[in-house]
């Protein structure tokens, strides 16, 4: 070994290559990397909400409060967006503990068949106050919107067919009403079934057997639940 190779001098063969290498070649800077804005929630409606400008109203489900005169508009606009009608409800707020705009509400519940959005249209009425009928935008209305009409006595304008479709043509009233009157008359309906609401009601609430034959003494604490038969081994004998 000679006095450079001692001294410190220059290198040759493959330590002399890698350390030129490392010294002439110039180390990478890290580029800094802008931060990027979180992809919506493919199920988020807020856009579609402020596109087409509506009001959101306070509620567990996406839900926005419309005016029966806008009722129709909006209902073209969301089928416009691909949103059909899964169901129509109506609600009455008589008894609610908390102050309401007015004592009724129909709620439209408005679904997104490819993206799975849902989307809630709250119109609020006074009671005899008419609704548009949504029938000429989503033919699913029909019936939904006669149950409606049969269970909370909304009228709508524009229905094709607005009939009772649940209660006998005789009874008066609106049985979701929170004033209707409970009473304890036997019911007799167009198909020929008859209902006694004493017996009825004793089989939910265990006063007797009721129409269920048997449901009753359980909730009264007697008797055993009735298991379903078992398909023997190696089948029926």
């Amino acid at each position: 070994m000679t006095g450079d190779d001692r001294g410190g001098g220059k290198l040759s063969g493959r330590e002399g290559f890698a350390q030129s290498s490392q010294s002439g070649t110039p180390k990478p800077v890290p580029v800094p990397v802008a931060p990027t804005t979180p992809a919506p929630e493919p199920r988020d409606l807020t856009p579609l909400i402020r596109t087409l400008k509506l009001t959101e109203d306070h509620a567990a489900e996406p839900t926005v409060i419309v005016s029966p005169d806008e009722l129709l508009q909006v209902a073209q606009a969301l089928k416009a967006h691909g949103f059909m009608l899964m169901d129509s409800v109506g609600i009455d707020y008589l008894a609610y503990p908390e102050a309401r705009p007015k004592r009724f509400a129909v709620l439209h519940n408005i679904y997104h068949p490819h993206d799975h959005r849902r989307l809630f249209l709250r119109v609020w009425l006074d009671d005899g106050e008419t609704l548009p009928s949504v029938y000429p935008v989503w033919r699913a209305a029909n019936y939904l919107e006669r149950e409606v009409y049969d269970l909370i006595g909304v009228t709508f304008t524009g229905h094709p067919d607005l009939r009772k479709v649940l209660t006998p043509d005789d009874l008066e009233g609106h049985p979701l009403r929170k004033d209707f009157p409970l009473g304890e008359s036997p019911t007799l309906f167009r198909d020929g079934r008859f209902l006694d609401p004493a017996a009825f009601r004793a089989g939910l609430t265990g006063q007797s057997g009721g129409l269920t034959g048997y449901r009753g003494e359980l909730r009264r604490g007697q008797g055993t639940d009735r298991l379903p038969p078992v398909m023997p081994e190696g089948g029926p004998k």
